[in-house]
């Protein structure tokens, strides 16, 4: 592999992703994103000393990866992923990512707007999974931050208080080894740890079109509900210019019509 590649950085071991066109001049992201060659994040990985920041390769795998490695991809038996998106009448195949984690990597619980196949490649990984009905209990950053789809809460050391409902959060716990695909469906929230049985993890995502909505069945199912309070969210953002107006509009829209 030649050249340079997306290299995500973090003070300690978690990962939150951050939206670039979404953020603002007060606002101060927990990782940074850097191109590095290849030889120098596996030095990187090796020398590393507790206390220090930690490396994520997080690269799509396309031309600039090197012909070797696109020709790999190229010649992938992709029989089982047409069969599998083929019968769930998926769209096309979006885009993919090439994960390489130090133990112990953390990528906080978050979802995607698209449908996810998660394959294991190298060493293990614990995956938490909670349905889009456990949408209020995870407390989602809102549309326009640059946290947006990720949880505001640290699962390491949540704010009770401040979070109430995540007490009542409940989900899906697994562990994927090498040569497993784990299917994460989209609006699904997920939770992704590096485990310590190897000293590195090696993964590849795999993103796809959701399919036609086809005819509306009410009532709407939870994962449409997130999508129309994306929307909202979208459209009060627009309509009303600042970001900070939309919490006090929905609250009065509530507590003036649908608190008896």
């Amino acid at each position: 592999m030649n050249g340079k590649y997306t290299v995500i950085i973090s003070k300690d071991h978690k990962f939150k992703y951050h939206d670039e066109k979404k953020l603002k001049s007060d606002f101060e992201p927990l990782t940074k994103r850097v191109q590095m060659k290849f030889e120098e994040f596996v030095d990187k990985m090796k020398n590393w000393k507790e206390g220090e920041e930690r490396y994520y390769f997080q690269q799509v795998l396309d031309n600039s990866v090197g012909v070797s490695v696109v020709q790999d991809f190229v010649k992938f038996n992709w029989d089982w992923f047409r069969d599998k998106t083929s019968k769930n009448n998926w769209g096309p195949l979006t885009s993919n990512l090439l994960l390489i984690a130090m133990e112990g990597n953390v990528t906080p619980c978050h979802y995607d707007e698209q449908q996810n196949f998660y394959a294991q490649l190298r060493g293990y990984k614990r995956i938490m999974l909670f349905k889009p009905s456990q949408f209020e209990n995870l407390y989602p950053h809102p549309v326009h931050h640059p946290y947006d789809r990720q949880t505001q809460i640290d699962f390491e050391n949540p704010d009770y208080e401040k979070f109430p409902r995540f007490k009542n959060l409940s989900g899906f716990e697994t562990i994927i080894e090498p040569g497993e695909v784990l299917y994460i469906p989209m609006y699904w929230f997920h939770h992704v740890e590096s485990l310590i049985q190897a000293d590195y993890t090696m993964s590849i995502n795999f993103w796809y079109k959701a399919p036609p909505t086809g005819q509306i069945v009410y009532p709407l199912k939870d994962h449409q509900k997130v999508a129309i309070m994306r929307n909202v969210e979208k459209m009060l953002r627009e309509a009303l210019g600042d970001p900070d107006d939309i919490g006090p509009l929905l609250r009065t829209i509530i507590e003036g019509r649908y608190i008896v």
